[in-house]
C-alpha cells in the first residue's frame, strides 16, 4: 500500500513553518521544549491551520483524531503530538519499570520502578493509567500509545486481569493497581489510547531497548 502524503505543521520549534515530511518536522521540534505541532492530511489543511495557530487546533484535538484516525491512517505513522509508554520486566515474574516518552521526541516523561516480583502486563497497564493520569492533570487530551494489547484490554475494562498471586516482595505492585483501577473507575478521560503498530513503525519510543 502506498504510504499517502501529509504535511507537518511546527508552529513552535526551531524553525517554524510547513514541511512534506516527517524527517524534516522531526529537526525542528526535537530537542525543542515546548514544541508544537501537528499533522494534516493536504497542504491546504496545513496552511489554514498554520495561519490560525496551535490553539485552534490544539485545543480541538479529540474531534480531529476522530475524524482522522482510521484503518488507512496508520500508514502515515502514530498521531503527533502524543505520548507512548512501555514497560520492562526481568523476568515473569521479575523486577519490572514502566516509563512514558514524547512520541516524536523520546523525551522521558516519567519514569517508575524497579518493582519487585511483577509482570511485563503489569507494568504496561500501569504506564497507560499513569500518562492518562498524567495528561488530565495538565488539561491535555493528546493520545497515548501502548504496543500491549492485553493492558490496551484491561485499561478499556478498568481493571488488571492478572494471575500473579500478591506476596511481601510485590506488595507495592498491588497497591498500585488498586490505585489505578480505582482512578479509571472515577476519572473519565477524553484522550484516545491507541496502538502502536510496531511493523509498520518500528519500536515504540519508550521501549527500555532490552530485547
Amino acid at each position: 500500500m502506498r504510504k499517502k502524503n501529509r504535511y507537518y505543521v511546527v508552529w513552535v520549534g526551531s524553525e517554524r513553518g510547513i514541511f512534506p515530511t516527517w524527517e524534516e518536522c522531526l529537526k525542528r521540534i526535537k530537542g525543542y521544549v515546548g514544541a508544537r505541532y501537528m499533522s494534516f492530511a493536504t497542504e491546504e489543511e496545513a496552511r489554514k491551520a498554520f495561519a490560525c495557530g496551535p490553539e485552534d487546533y490544539l485545543g480541538k484535538k479529540r474531534e480531529l483524531i476522530n475524524t482522522r484516525f482510521s484503518p488507512e491512517s496508520i500508514v502515515d505513522g502514530p498521531i503527533l503530538p502524543s505520548l507512548c509508554v512501555d514497560a520492562a520486566c526481568s523476568g515473569n515474574p521479575g523486577v519490572m519499570e514502566y516509563r512514558g516518552v514524547e512520541t516524536a521526541t523520546g523525551r522521558e516523561i516519567f519514569r517508575q520502578g524497579p518493582f519487585e516480583s511483577a509482570t511485563n502486563n503489569i507494568g504496561e497497564f500501569l504506564a497507560i493509567v499513569h500518562a492518562l493520569a498524567y495528561l488530565k492533570k495538565l488539561g491535555s487530551d493528546i493520545p497515548v500509545y501502548s504496543d500491549s494489547r492485553n493492558a490496551l484490554l484491561w485499561v478499556g475494562k478498568k481493571r488488571a486481569h492478572t494471575y500473579l498471586k500478591p506476596s511481601p516482595l510485590n506488595a507495592k505492585v498491588f497497591e498500585m493497581l488498586s490505585r489505578a483501577e480505582k482512578w479509571l473507575a472515577e476519572n473519565d478521560y477524553s484522550n484516545p489510547v491507541l496502538k502502536w503498530e510496531t511493523q509498520l513503525w518500528g519500536e515504540i519510543p519508550a521501549d527500555f531497548g532490552r530485547k
